[in-house]
């Protein structure tokens, strides 16, 4: 790039005259100095968005940078909403922050422009996850709260969550209302920066012990802990805030054999030891997984920065450590929570669980069986918070997720919560070793009794303007002409979450979808599965959620029918042409 266009010289100025720090001013001078025009154009070119679930974006000086401006900008437009909404009230909220290189500094930030429109703030004194974050909005009868994460991105990256009354972040219309005061603000000088001491409030341990005492009061097992209270449990916080937490609520469960991987038990915002401190992701779980070697544990478990997502590892029958995926998680943490309040005698008939539509349709049949409401969302964890509050004291929420490693047991919190999560995946562990059985075989058992699923993601990138462009007229031709058969199954519906209808491909004879519109188009086959085209929302990708189903004949079979499955998969994907 041989010069900057006028636009983007023009807010560069404004930041170089602007009421903005000294520093900030020197480090984009220094790129101006330097022709780093690339870098500059791709900092300024645009306003950081403020979108449905608030800032995300990589550090540094710039209106599209996370920095001191953008977050003040953020939390002045939420305060302007939150006085607005609330006139006559007084207003509270929690603000929280992770691990991540700034987050405390940008947690500060956030409190001190909230105390300064005269907001009462309750700031954890040092990091939390993020359902700490929330359940504290909850506690402490707040009407927002905010937190600083940006999950498990890598570590350029900082973001801001921002939550509502209920400890869930907003949906609509509240969002659109939240990012409409954001936008509206139109120069740095209309942000109170201004601390008042008197409006802000440290708190910390005290909640924790709440939070941990009403997690302990869900356990539905506690008589097999006691009996399995030496299960070996090996736990990685990939150098985030979980370690704060999640020992602690083993801990209090009854698990005496908790071994920390010690190379990640500190927090640290460079995530030393991983490419991306992600526990999807196999890489990240190597520490943890090797220590589960030396040691011959039960179980494994990882939590991201935020610990709001975990994944595990466990044993298979050849004594070797398999990751499960988030559908398989979550699957089993549904069967177990079902079959153990049936156990107990607390169904009533008054239950409920949710998952998101992409998420695993095992989980379906298991409530099915069980006679157990099963209430489908869109997907992101806030359309289960809502319905979870427009619930709350009519029905009981036994638990939920999605399959990107989200889950959630009880009421305490709006979002998903790896502490609980961690808790719930160790007691139902010692339940099944309780049995004599182990946490991979009673995945089998739960195959052979309700169909062996088996999902994929599969993502497809489509980079540019023209890629934008491809995946749109896809989906256009989805719509207009779905495929007849994929994977050599008929296709009998297709529900189209962007029209709200669903056409059973028989009959041509349609139904309404009672969700809120998003661009997602599911195939529903005649044996049973179902494949999701979803553009994502913030990557030029289009992502193909592939979820088949077979039989499982017997234990035995259970390598060969996961390969028949897998193959399937690649078939639906070639018919549909990846």
């Amino acid at each position: 790039m041989q010069e900057l266009e006028p636009a983007i010289l023009q807010k560069i100025n404004t930041w170089l005259n602007g009421n903005y720090d000294a520093d900030v001013k020197q480090a984009i001078q220094k790129l101006l100095d330097e022709k780093a025009y690339t870098e500059l154009t791709d900092s300024f070119y645009k306003d950081l968005e403020f979108g449905t679930g608030g800032l995300r974006g990589t550090m540094g000086p710039g209106s599209n940078r996370v920095n001191k401006y953008t977050i003040g900008t953020a939390t002045q437009g939420l305060a302007n909403h939150l006085k607005k909404t609330y006139p006559n009230e007084k207003i509270k909220v929690a603000i929280a922050h992770d691990s991540r290189n700034n987050a405390d500094l940008f947690a500060r930030i956030t409190a001190e422009v909230f105390s300064a429109n005269g907001i009462h703030v309750y700031f954890f004194k040092a990091l939390r996850p993020t359902p700490e974050l929330s359940f504290a909005v909850r506690h402490l009868g707040c009407k927002s709260g905010v937190m600083l994460t940006a999950s498990h991105n890598p570590k350029e990256y900082n973001g801001y969550k921002a939550y509502g009354a209920d400890g869930g972040q907003f949906v609509s219309p509240e969002d659109t209302a939240v990012m409409s005061e954001v936008a509206a603000i139109g120069s740095i000088d209309e942000v109170k920066f201004t601390r008042v001491d008197d409006n802000i409030e440290l708190i910390g341990e005290e909640i924790d012990q709440l939070y941990l005492d009403k997690i302990v009061e869900l356990s539905v097992s506690p008589e097999a802990i006691k009996r399995q209270k030496d299960l070996k449990i090996v736990y990685s916080p990939i150098h985030g805030t979980g370690i704060t937490l999640v020992p602690k609520a083993l801990q209090m469960f009854g698990f005496e054999n908790v071994i920390i991987v010690d190379e990640q038990a500190t927090p640290d915002g460079n995530f030393p030891t991983v490419v991306y401190p992600n526990p999807e992701e196999k890489e990240a779980l190597t520490l943890a997984l090797k220590k589960a070697q030396e040691v011959d544990a039960d179980l494994v478990l990882a939590t991201d920065p935020d610990a709001d997502r975990v994944g595990i590892a466990v044993k298979n029958t050849e004594n070797e450590f398999i990751l499960l995926n988030g559908n398989q998680t979550g699957s089993m943490l549904i069967n177990y929570l079902l079959t153990a309040w049936q156990e107990s005698g607390k169904l009533t008939g008054k239950e409920y669980i949710v998952k998101t539509i992409v998420t695993s349709n095992l989980i379906d049949t298991i409530a099915k069986a069980k006679n157990v409401t099963c209430y489908n969302t869109l997907t992101g964890f806030k359309y289960i918070g809502e319905l979870m509050t427009k619930l709350e004291g009519k029905a009981t929420f036994i638990g939920g997720g999605e399959e990107s490693y989200g889950y959630l047991i009880g009421e305490l919190v709006r979002d998903k919560d790896a502490v609980v999560s961690s808790a719930f995946i160790a007691e139902m562990t010692a339940y099944y070793k309780d049995k004599g059985s182990s946490l991979f075989e009673a995945l089998i058992e739960t195959y052979l009794e309700y169909g062996f699923y088996k999902e994929k993601l599969v993502s497809v990138t489509k980079k540019g303007k023209t890629g934008a462009e491809e995946i749109k007229a896809m989906m256009a031709q989805y719509r207009s002409t779905p495929p007849a058969t994929l994977g050599g199954s008929k296709v009998v519906a297709l529900k189209d979450y962007e029209y709200s209808v669903e056409t059973d491909l028989n009959t041509n004879s349609t139904k309404p979808i009672d969700l809120p519109q998003s661009d997602v188009l599911q195939f529903v086959l005649a044996d049973g599965s179902i494949i999701s085209a979803r553009p994502s929302g913030t990557e030029p990708k289009i992502k193909f959620y592939c979820s088949v189903k077979g039989t499982l004949a017997s234990k035995a079979a259970y390598k060969e029918t996961e390969q028949q499955l897998d193959q399937k998969i690649d078939a639906i994907m070639k018919d549909l042409g990846f």
